[in-house]
């Protein structure tokens, strides 16, 4: 009998919406403004027990019950165009994101979502851009010249893999990478200056 305590996944798939991205509440923001326009009754609280489905399908469901006579595609797109511009200030689920970097480059990992592909890619590049530049204003102030030098060439190396789509090298190339940043940061700095770090 397997020991549950034990259970070693295979591999991991992320739902992006609420599980990656703590991207509700943007949601429910857009989802007032849709109701408020097409005067939907649409409470909070069935609004998070339909977390998943698509807008189009939860449109669909209230016109018929509400009794709208409502282009239920054309209003999704609505939504889709009020969500947009809050995706800004998305913010990730850090406890999720721990373990899909504790699981990076060990088991493949994929995300999962119901949503469109050019918006979930949004939301995944503004996740990274947020993560990238705390990590990044981080290292910068106590990482030594040398090592940015060396940082420099195994993004290039990096960046290479995957221009060429060779994920299992990009993969190995970037734990090799991370690796090697974490072995060489000078952790007892005196003071911390940013100005400094960031000079060129």
């Amino acid at each position: 009998m397997t020991n549950k305590n034990n259970f070693e996944p295979r591999g991991l798939v992320f739902d992006c919406d609420g599980t990656l991205a703590d991207t509700m509440p943007l949601h429910w923001r857009a989802w007032q403004a849709i109701s408020l326009r097409h005067d939907l009754h649409f409470p909070e609280d069935r609004f998070y027990s339909l977390g998943g489905v698509p807008s189009r399908d939860i449109l669909k469901m209230l016109a018929e019950e509400q009794g709208r006579p409502l282009d239920h595609i054309a209003v999704a797109h609505e939504k889709e165009n009020a969500y947009l511009p809050l995706m800004s200030t998305v913010e990730p689920i850090h406890a999720v994101v721990e373990i899909a970097r504790a699981n990076f480059g060990k088991i493949p990992m994929a995300v999962a979502s119901g949503g469109t592909q050019a918006i979930i890619c949004q939301v995944l590049e503004q996740l990274l851009t947020d993560l990238l530049s705390r990590s990044s204003l981080i290292a910068l102030m106590y990482q030594s010249s040398h090592s940015a030098e060396h940082s420099l060439e195994e993004h290039i190396q990096i960046v290479d893999a995957l221009e060429k789509r060779d994920a299992r090298l990009a993969a190995k190339l970037m734990e090799k990478h991370i690796s090697a940043v974490e072995k060489n940061l000078r952790l007892d700095p005196l003071t911390v200056d940013l100005s400094t770090a960031l000079r060129p």
